[in-house]
C-alpha cells in the first residue's frame, strides 16, 4: 500500500477484524457479483480515482489472462509499493485469487495505475526471494500482518515491472 493509501485505511480501519472495514461487511451476492465493475467503471471514469471504501488509497487495475479459459481478466488491487518497486498482494480466504493463479501462468499483464496503461510482467514471489520480501511487507502492514497470523496459507505477493 502506498503512503496515501495506508494513511486513508489505517485512519479508518485499525484493525483486521474491525466490523466496518469493506472485508467484514455483510454483502448480498448480487452486489458481490458487481462489486469489481463498480470499481473499475469508476476507475476508468475518474483516470483512477475512486471514492467509498477506497477513497484517498491509490488502486491499479490488473488484466491477467486466465489460466484456464485463456480470457482476459480485470481486477481492482491495491498499488502498494517497496521504495520503487511495485507489487500487489491481497487478503486470502480458502484459496488464493484467479489473478495470483493467472499471473503465474501467464506473467505477461496490462496495469492501469492513474490515467495510464502499460505493458508490464508479473513476477510470483517464491523461496528465498518470497520469505525477504514477505517480513519486509508484514513488518510495514500492520493489517496484512494481522490477517496473515490468521491464516495458514502465505499472502500472495507478486511484483509488477513495466515493460521497457
Amino acid at each position: 500500500m502506498d503512503e496515501n493509501a495506508a494513511e486513508h485505511v489505517q485512519q479508518t480501519v485499525t484493525s483486521y477484524d474491525d466490523p466496518d472495514a469493506p472485508w467484514n461487511r455483510e454483502y448480498s451476492p448480487e452486489e458481490m457479483a458487481s462489486w469489481n465493475d463498480e470499481v473499475i467503471r469508476e476507475f476508468r471514469d475518474n483516470g483512477g480515482r475512486v471514492g467509498g471504501d477506497y477513497e484517498g488509497g491509490t488502486l491499479l487495475l490488473l488484466t491477467t489472462t486466465g489460466a484456464r479459459s485463456g480470457n482476459q481478466h480485470v481486477v481492482p488491487l491495491s498499488a502498494l509499493y517497496r521504495d520503487e518497486v511495485l507489487y500487489v498482494s491481497s487478503f486470502i480466504e480458502d484459496r488464493y485469487p484467479a489473478w495470483y493463479h493467472n499471473a503465474k501462468a501467464d506473467p505477461r499483464v496490462t496495469i492501469e495505475l492513474g490515467g495510464e496503461k502499460f505493458a508490464a510482467t508479473a513476477d510470483v514471489l517464491t523461496g528465498p526471494r518470497y520469505d525477504e520480501f514477505a517480513a519486509w511487507a508484514l513488518a510495514e502492514n500492520p493489517l496484512l500482518a494481522e490477517y496473515q497470523a490468521k491464516v495458514d496459507k502465505p499472502l500472495p505477493l507478486v511484483v509488477l515491472t513495466r515493460d521497457a
